[in-house]
């Protein structure tokens, strides 16, 4: 709980030492060259304070302190919308430019790379298998496994949408009020209106897709449209009203609408076996007579997900990430849902995994019939799977209406400039 003032200046005291007045008067430029124009002012802000882009910003000025001869930026980008993401590598190159400063940029993402890098090395295995001018590679790869990885980047569109498909889910005017706490004790000083009059529909066989940066109420939305999130305004599943339903009422509808959380490392429990994280919901809903029957349709749920069935017997410590998705796609699959919520599910997987996990949802909405509600900031995932689009900011809709549309034809600003960060080849970092 120190904060973000008091970090920087231990970080300058056990290099550089000086006075305190020296130091805190360091720590504000340090803070200014990183874009915190009100330094002063947050010199007394802890970290969690600040939201995720700002808190790579500081990491930035901590690195900075001591001013280095090569700054190694370790997935600077991770987790962080395509406009955050822009203005983190303009600040990294900026730096570099003006602090006569070596970069080494380690990323999974190979659009980061063409924007910035004017050197790659590609790895596999903990060998350098490629490397060269970043123009030339990245055109013209020699290696199998850089022609691999340029050729599993997301891409193309999503399957057509079943004719006449009916509305499964409807939303009229959500809203959420989520509590501000300080101090402590975490006492609720104020809200905030995370989610603002929101109005969705989800067709069955059909991906909703929802975007927008950082704190714009994309996950709080996903929530409360499955009722794990208190809300006010109509929403209904299936025709049937949602508000006002008391736990015993939602349990059977649970069945049909399952998420599947952003986390892979953290949203399995590292106390039970992968077969045991799958069959625990039809447990729960008491779904299997016996014990042999619980165990087949598992095996078949992590058989269908790519998993070998043999595996259920393993930890997730034992899984790779992408393994561990998977285990919670088939976590939700095996219930037979009509509607799964995807919440930035491909986000901590490196590209050639995301690739696979997008194929993965394709071939499961084709044999399934199933609807996705696809909740990420990487629009290029996003423009693979979703035949919808809804675009977020401050809790309020943007622009919504069919995918196809809103990325080839953008109304608003805003959105024109999520899109240019995500697919603009010359946007280039210079």
């Amino acid at each position: 709980m120190h904060p973000i003032g008091r970090q920087i200046e231990e970080v300058l005291a056990v290099h550089s030492g000086g006075s305190r007045r020296h130091l805190q008067a360091r720590v504000g430029e340090l803070l200014r060259l990183v874009g915190f124009e009100d330094a002063g002012a947050r010199l007394h802000a802890l970290p969690h304070e600040f939201s995720g882009g700002q808190q790579q910003r500081l990491m930035i000025a901590i690195a900075l302190a001591n001013k280095p001869d090569l700054l190694i930026a370790d997935e600077p980008t991770t987790a962080l919308d395509v406009t955050i993401q822009a203005q983190i590598l303009s600040l990294l190159k900026d730096l570099q430019r003006s602090l006569q400063m070596a970069l080494l940029l380690i990323t999974h993402d190979l659009g980061i790379v063409r924007r910035i890098a004017e050197r790659v090395c590609v790895m596999k295995d903990g060998l350098i298998v490629e490397e060269g001018a970043c123009a030339e590679v990245l055109r013209q790869p020699s290696h199998p496994y850089t022609q691999a990885l340029l050729a599993a980047e997301p891409k193309g569109l999503p399957d057509p949408p079943p004719a006449g498909a009916q509305e499964l889910l409807r939303a009229d005017a959500a809203k959420v009020w989520l509590p501000i706490r300080r101090g402590v004790l975490r006492r609720t000083v104020g809200y905030v209106k995370a989610v603002d009059g929101v109005s969705v529909s989800v067709r069955a066989g059909h991906t909703l897709g929802v975007v927008g940066e950082s704190g714009s109420g994309k996950s709080t939305l996903g929530r409360a449209l499955l009722r794990l999130q208190r809300s006010e305004g109509a929403i209904a599943f299936e025709g049937q009203a949602l508000q006002g339903l008391g736990w015993k009422a939602l349990r059977p509808l649970r069945r049909r609408m399952q998420i599947v959380f952003q986390d892979p490392f953290g949203s399995l429990s590292p106390r039970m076996s992968g077969g045991q994280i799958v069959g625990e919901g039809l447990t729960i809903h008491h779904l299997c007579s016996s014990k042999e029957e619980l165990e087949a349709a598992v095996a078949r749920a992590l058989s269908e997900v790519g998993l070998d069935p043999d595996a259920q017997h393993r930890y997730p410590h034992e899984f790779s990430g992408g393994q561990r998705q998977r285990i919670a796609i088939a976590r939700a699959l095996v219930l037979k849902p009509k509607l799964i919520v995807l919440d930035e599910p491909t986000s901590a997987l490196d590209i050639s995994v995301q690739a696979q996990i997008v194929d993965l949802l394709k071939t499961l909405q084709r044999t399934h019939g199933l609807a996705y509600i696809f909740i990420s900031h990487d629009l290029r995932v996003v423009r693979a799977l979703a035949h919808d689009l809804l675009v977020l900011r401050a809790g309020r809709v943007v622009e919504q209406g069919p995918a196809d549309a809103i990325f080839s034809r953008p109304r608003d600003p805003y959105t024109r400039a999520l899109i240019a960060a995500a697919f603009d080849p010359q946007l280039q970092i210079v």
